[in-house]
């Protein structure tokens, strides 16, 4: 999974958002743009979509997180600290089941 790549204090993820959906959700993986594909319930408008995406992100992992590029883009780059490539994997698989099919 190329979306994931460890760096030194943490993780580099490659998200697809997916915006005005009925709730927060990860829906699977986009293999051929590397990415994680995320549904939010917020609108791209004044940082909405941007907030709720690290309040979940933070909520799922209990880790810090940045959106480090694509603040105005469907396609961001999300910074997770402290948190090895495989535990984010278990936290995705454990809470969306249907996310490595």
């Amino acid at each position: 999974m190329q979306a994931v790549k460890e760096i030194e204090d943490g993780l580099m993820v490659d998200i697809e958002v997916f915006p005005n959906s009925d709730k927060f959700s990860i829906s699977g993986y986009n293999e051929w743009r590397d990415e994680i594909q995320l549904r939010i319930k917020s609108i791209p408008q004044k940082g909405k979509a941007n907030k709720e995406i690290i309040k979940e992100f933070t909520k799922l992992t209990g880790s810090s997180i940045e959106i480090v590029s694509g603040l105005k883009s469907q396609h961001k780059t999300l910074k997770i600290y402290d948190l090895s490539k495989r535990d984010l994997l278990d936290i995705l698989n454990k809470n969306y089941p249907d996310f490595g099919k």
